[in-house]
């Protein structure tokens, strides 16, 4: 079996996806799957060649994803979000001879080519005109392909190393094109997903078909429990493992439609797809949930009439958080975890079984365990670190043999937090056991936030670690030593701040500003992270008392 055999053997009737407010049924999408196909393999890409994806929450992605994996070929979504040095480390890493994108991604990722970019050998560019672009540069070929999927204004265009003639009778092929030279190898690696983890540099999780069809049949048949009625909606893109199942292959492996943004998904663009769209399972981070509920309450109420349940991961969901969701709007927003390693979730609340403030509980097909700092097992109601075992982890990762045998020992996989587990069976996250901390849903590494502050000649040393805002969700907190006693703090604070924001994503930057004489460090120069996450929890305590 395959991903396109899967999808497509029951001649589906009902939308496949809706993206920008029109419709695609099953018929268009096995279509225009068996045409992109068609393109990929005249780029000759073949049985474990790396084909990167740079594009957003689109059709093509989907065709894209669901031909590459199919024929035999490894996918490599890029998170667009990523800056421009993490994007060419990623492609270089995995050695990608093809990529697929969206030309205004791809421009600036080839700006220096030259100097950062070693692959890929070919490219197929998605241009959305209203005609042929005249200003193609040498070597490439305009092929005419219009794509209907939306309007006539689709186009993919491709770089060759071929004759106008042959790529006139490629062309022809690609349009008339019913079958292609799928593989049935659910097994073999069909994807790899790049996470940061607790290094803060970009590792490959590498995940089969088959990984995809397991997470299929635990967290989506025991959780969302699908119908052809459903659609699915997630702020959370398709790059994710988390998006990836939630706008992929959980609608449509069950019949249901998945609804597509290729905006980025701002409150107000969530606001109008719930309206106009009318999901029946929304799924965020819950950073998203609480601007929702701003949005809401500030500027214009949310029409969740259509929703049956709402989902949350990425981080911890707090229990308060959740409670004022399902309170306003009547619709159970049910958290759980998954991990990019476990390609979904392995834990999560359930419909008739929701304790907010918990992960929930283990999912069928999983195994969970907490073990202490020496490797030994906890004690009964004490927190430890959490492995899951479960089929649908990854093979290890890309080129990574050291990490990999770290994180993947014996069946289990090290999810890298402390949890722990009530006599009811339900699971709490306690925090992380290592320095690096979840962000709206996104890893942060402490030590690139420090890197960056200290680029400021006023700064002496800097360490960052995780905190809470207001609203109980995490943050980036930073503790400051100033090369000047004499500096004004305010003053400095503020020269960070808008460092800070010419240099990293928004949920990379610190929230708060600490400036101290000094850091806690171990005999051999390390910075005890821990101490200084200590002295944050007890300044919220005695705030409280």
């Amino acid at each position: 079996m395959n991903l396109f055999d899967a999808i497509f053997q029951h001649g589906r009737q009902s939308p496949a996806v809706i993206c920008d407010g029109f419709e695609s049924t099953y018929e268009d999408l096995r279509h225009h799957t068996l045409r992109i196909a068609t393109f990929i393999a005249h780029a000759g890409i073949g049985t474990g060649d790396r084909v990167a994806l740079q594009l957003y929450d689109s059709l093509e992605f989907i065709e894209a994803f669901i031909a590459i994996c199919s024929m035999g070929a490894i996918a490599v979504p890029i998170n667009t979000a990523l800056s421009l040095s993490d994007q060419r480390t990623i492609i270089n890493n995995c050695g990608a001879r093809l990529i697929l994108g969206e030309r205004d991604l791809l421009d600036p990722l080839l700006t220096d080519a030259p100097v950062g970019l070693h692959f890929p050998e070919d490219m197929i560019v998605i241009t959305r005109s209203s005609s042929s672009s005249s200003e193609e540069s040498s070597g490439y070929y305009s092929d005419e392909f219009i794509g209907d999927h939306f309007t006539a204004t689709d186009m993919v265009q491709t770089r060759f190393r071929s004759s106008d003639a042959r790529m006139q009778d490629y062309v022809k092929r690609a349009e008339t094109n019913t079958s292609t030279n799928f593989v049935d190898n659910e097994e073999a690696t069909a994807f790899i997903l790049y996470t940061s983890g607790s290094t803060g540099e970009p590792k490959g999780a590498m995940h089969s078909q088959a990984d995809i069809f397991y997470t299929n049949s635990t967290f989506c048949r025991e959780v969302l429990q699908l119908t052809p009625n459903d659609r699915l909606f997630s702020s959370s893109r398709l790059p994710f493992a988390y998006g990836l199942g939630n706008s992929f292959s959980f609608p449509l492996l069950n019949g249901a439609t998945s609804i597509l943004c290729r905006e980025k998904p701002t409150a107000e663009i969530i606001s109008r797809i719930l309206k106009k769209a009318r999901p029946t399972i929304f799924f965020a981070v819950p950073v998203v949930y609480n601007l929702l509920l701003e949005y809401h309450q500030e500027k214009q109420p949310l029409d969740c009439s259509s929703l049956r349940m709402c989902v949350s991961a990425g981080e911890a969901l707090p229990a308060h958080l959740g409670e004022r969701w399902q309170q306003t709007f009547g619709v159970p927003l049910l958290d759980g975890i998954g991990s990019t390693e476990m390609l979904h979730m392995f834990m999560s609340n359930k419909l008739n079984d929701v304790c907010y403030g918990s992960s929930g509980k283990v999912l069928s097909g999983y195994e969970a365990r907490l073990l202490d700092e020496h490797g030994e097992p906890s004690a009964k109601g004490a927190e430890g670190n959490l492995w899951i075992k479960g089929s649908s982890a990854a093979s290890g990762y890309w080129e990574r043999p050291e990490e990999t045998a770290r994180t993947f020992v014996d069946g289990w996989v090290r999810t890298g937090d402390l949890y722990r587990c009530d006599d009811s069976g339900h699971w709490f996250h306690m925090g992380r056991s290592d320095d690096c901390f979840k962000s709206s849903g996104q890893w942060v590494s402490p030590v690139e936030v420090e890197g960056v502050l200290l680029r400021h000649e006023n700064v002496a040393r800097a360490a960052v670690v995780e905190d809470f805002d207001e609203r109980s969700l995490p943050c980036a907190c930073a503790f400051v030593v100033s090369r000047s006693a004499q500096s004004e703090s305010a003053l400095l604070e503020a020269e960070l701040r808008e460092l800070a924001t010419s240099a990293l994503p928004k949920f990379k930057q610190p929230r708060k500003y600490i400036f101290v004489e000094e850091l806690p460090y171990t005999a051999t120069g390390k910075i005890q992270r821990f101490k200084l996450r200590q002295q944050l929890r007890n300044k919220e305590q005695s705030a409280k008392r």
